[in-house]
């Protein structure tokens, strides 16, 4: 069937092993979602997932197949007043030893409340540029060169709706 995109709604249990492999067949933009904390947990999570499947595969194949299958970790989080919102997006940058390693290159920093009681705050670049940029460019993708240059990137506040 030769598909452009592999699309895997929530992962719950061992069905994670077969995400990782349908990720590995080569195919670019493949995505799915897992609920997490923070970038870093939803890494360990379908870690533990996989697990689930019942293979005995040792730790360190799994997050190999986890740092190979994925690029790019974006979480939501629900702020203060119950909305949904962007809160980091993190890139998986290799492994050291048996770690994979994640970069933060945006997160989103709250600064009070707005006075309809929903989260107020800025985005902002890490400072770090992602290793994927050239990819990026490659494939099409002219990014300005002060993208991620650590600043506030957008406030988020009063009548926005964000």
């Amino acid at each position: 069937m030769r598909p452009d995109r592999i699309i895997i709604g929530e992962v719950r249990g061992g069905e994670a092993l077969d995400m990782l492999q349908a990720m590995n067949t080569g195919h670019e933009g493949s995505m799915t979602t897992v609920h997490a904390n923070n970038p870093r947990d939803a890494l360990r999570r379908i870690e533990n997932m996989v697990s689930m499947a019942g293979l005995q595969y040792p730790v360190h194949v799994i997050r190999q197949q986890i740092e190979s299958a994925l690029n790019v970790v974006v979480h939501l989080g629900r702020l203060t007043g119950g909305r949904r919102k962007v809160v980091r997006i993190a890139e998986i940058v290799g492994m050291e030893g048996d770690v994979i390693c994640l970069q933060d290159i945006f997160q989103f920093q709250q600064t009070g409340i707005d006075a309809s009681g929903h989260a107020k705050g800025n985005f902002e670049a890490c400072g770090v540029r992602p290793r994927a940029l050239e990819r990026l460019h490659t494939e099409g993708f002219d990014l300005p060169s002060n993208l991620f240059e650590r600043r506030v990137l957008a406030a988020v506040g009063e009548g926005e709706g964000t």
